[in-house]
Formats: C-alpha cells, structure tokens, sequence
C-alpha cells in the first residue's frame, strides 16, 4: 500500500516505538492521528504532526470504540492502523507468597491481547468501506513481543498475552482476505523505550548478551521502519514477524 496521502492510527503514539512510527508516517505523506492515554503527552506528538490526539485507556473498550471512530471521522477515513500500547508484570504462575493473582493476569491480558483484538475489529470495519487499491483497502499491525516464544520465568501472563497476538494473526488475515485487509504482528526484542531508555550501558550489554546483532537494544525508529515497510509490502500478510537481532531469550 502506498503510504502517501493514506490515513493512519497509531495507538500508543506518544512516545517510543508509536511515536517513532507515527512521526515516519507523517514524514511519508500520511495523515496520522495519535491515540493514547490522558496524559502522555500525545496532543503535542499530534500537534506536532498536524493530526488529531484522541486520549484513550484501551482497556476501556466502549471508549476505544468512540476514541477510534472520532480518529476516522477527522481523518476522513482509515488504511493502516498500529498498536503498540502494552505492558507486563513480573510473577510466577506459583511463587513464594502463593498462586499468581488472577485479576492481575486478566489485567495483562485486556491490555494486550483483548485490547489489540478490539482495536483491530474496530479498524477493519472502518477499513471496509474503502475504495480498494489494487484490491487492498487496509493494513492492521499489532505489537507481540519474542516473550511470546520465549517467556522468560515471571513473564507467564505477558507471554500469553502476547502469545495471543502472534496466534491470532493467520486466523484474521484470513477472516479479513476476502475484504483486501492484511494483518500483522510485530515481535520486538527488548527496544530502549520507557523505563529502558534509561538503563545503564553495563546493564544493557548483560540484557542482549543473547543476541546474535547486534548486541544491543532495538531502537524505536528501527520498528518504525519495520512498520512502513509491511504497510508498503502486500505480500506481508498473515504472520507475526521477529524484530529481534537474533536474539532468544535464556529462561532468565
């Protein structure tokens, strides 16, 4: 899909891998809206990129639905859309001070898993009204994580959820097919993001020891990269693919 003169969502656009994204959205010659939480700092990205900020908790799915279908009515319409809003906790499924909490796994599952599934109805439906180019109307990019190959000890609930985002790939890339709407999924390694932005260089080295390179972390604008060039490559479609230098991570 050409990306110039396209409408795009990025949610979790603020900062990070969705800024990073949508700002090489914008940069190409689309229109981009920014979705993320009260707060974030999203209105000034948005501002910045002459596009509309629309604050959202996506695990309030009655509010994403109105957040997103606000996004669509500024744009004046939707062909791509990224998610990169998630996070984890660290837990065992059994630890010292008993079984893992199971309102906390439910939590890391609707933040990942049932949020990016909600978002990506939502966006196909949008997306089925456009006019097709060459027969494609829309592309859906979710962000999993190689957690969800490779859960670390601790990361049961974030390496099901994510688990879920790779599973559900194939399965709604086909559902959508018959409409012209690709879906994807990113699995980044660790990225320097949030609270690993930060980290100290010694710590950092002993983090992506296991990657083949390069031996460090991924930068946001590399997954934006990764993003335009499956939004620009039709034949991507169906799977969740590693953004990772190789890397495989070790049970801890």
């Amino acid at each position: 899909m050409e990306i110039q003169g396209k409408k795009a969502i990025v949610v979790g656009g603020a900062s990070g891998m969705g800024r990073a994204t949508a700002e090489l959205m914008a940069a190409r010659g689309a229109s981009v809206a920014v979705l993320d939480r009260p707060g974030s700092g999203g209105d000034q990205v948005a501002k910045d990129l002459g596009g509309p900020f629309h604050p959202v908790d996506v695990t309030d799915f009655t509010g994403t639905e109105q957040a997103i279908g606000a996004a669509v009515a500024d744009l004046g319409g939707l062909h791509a859309i990224i998610t990169t809003a998630g996070g984890g906790i660290a837990a065992r499924t059994l630890g010292k001070e008993g079984p893992h909490d199971l309102d906390a796994f439910r939590q890391v599952v609707d933040l990942n898993l049932i949020a990016s599934f909600n978002i990506s109805r939502l966006a196909a439906h949008h997306m089925s009204a456009n006019e097709p180019e060459d027969e494609e109307r829309g592309v859906i990019i979710n962000t999993a994580s190689i957690a969800a190959f490779e859960g670390q000890i601790g990361q049961v609930a974030y390496t099901a959820a994510k688990a879920g985002i790779a599973g559900m790939c194939l399965t709604m890339a086909r559902d959508l097919g018959s409409l012209g709407i690709r879906v994807l999924a990113i699995a980044p390694s660790l990225f320097a993001t949030g609270i690993t932005a930060g980290i100290p260089e010694e710590f950092e080295k002993k983090l992506t020891k296991d990657a083949a390179f390069p031996k460090r972390m991924g930068r946001p604008e590399e997954y934006a990269k990764f993003a335009l060039a499956i939004i620009d490559n039709p034949m991507l479609n169906g799977q969740c693919l590693r953004l990772d230098a190789g890397q495989r991570f070790a049970p801890r």
